[in-house]
């Protein structure tokens, strides 16, 4: 059970999450494991307290650094493509740490996350609202996430939370056989498109989902 001091009240409380998850489900998200996880995960202590009262709204809040918490329909979304027919994942790549939540709600279905981030200060912070959940199979790196993080690759899946107009190279090379990412790509003209990308033997299968809304891809760190 949830840690009273983590369960939240009013609009931040159990009945909220459970609002939330009948939302996911009328969505078409169907994964009993997703779906419990969101469930039991507290997505109010991953944004300032003024917003914790929206934090189960189907909404994209600010997290400051002109970076953004995921809707909970895409957090939800890209960890469904990432596991679907797949019964574990070792390690998983993410790109773009920002507040936490999504690393947070990986960690609890995969046995690795290794998430990078190129703000520092988004990093640090959630560092601790991991902290808080006691979740102890991440590892983060303050980097360029363009870069990847090629010491621990290859990685069975890599989930990516902001769009570039092209797949940056290095991550195709650290995605095992098999493996799977989940990206939003820009097509150079403002319009985003979710991509699975699977990688067999010869080649990089490329399926076009749905449109999305993601921050840029941005270089560098800071």
């Amino acid at each position: 059970m949830m840690p009273r001091h983590l369960q939240g009240i009013g609009m931040t409380s159990q009945r909220t999450r459970d609002r939330m998850v009948k939302r996911l489900i009328e969505q078409g998200i169907s994964n009993k494991r997703v779906l419990d996880v969101m469930r039991t995960t507290p997505r109010h202590i991953f944004v300032d307290e003024a917003l914790s009262s929206r934090a189960y709204e189907d909404t994209a809040l600010p997290i400051g650094y002109n970076q953004t918490i995921s809707q909970p329909y895409i957090v939800a979304k890209m960890t469904e493509l990432l596991l679907e027919n797949r019964e574990s994942l070792h390690h998983v790549l993410e790109i773009g740490t920002g507040c936490g939540y999504q690393s947070a709600i990986l960690a609890r279905l995969v046995e690795n996350v290794f998430s990078v981030e190129r703000i520092l200060p988004l990093q640090k912070k959630a560092q601790v609202s991991t902290q808080l959940l006691k979740l102890k199979n991440i590892r983060y790196l303050h980097e360029d996430g363009g870069w990847g993080w090629a010491e621990f690759a290859p990685y069975d899946g890599i989930l990516v939370a902001a769009s570039p107009d092209e797949v940056p190279q290095a991550l195709l090379e650290q995605l095992a056989i098999g493996g799977v990412m989940v990206i939003p790509v820009d097509d150079g003209h403002g319009n985003q498109a979710l991509q699975r990308i699977t990688r067999t033997e010869e080649t990089f299968d490329v399926e076009e989902l749905e449109p999305v809304s993601f921050v840029p891809f941005l270089a560098g760190k800071e």
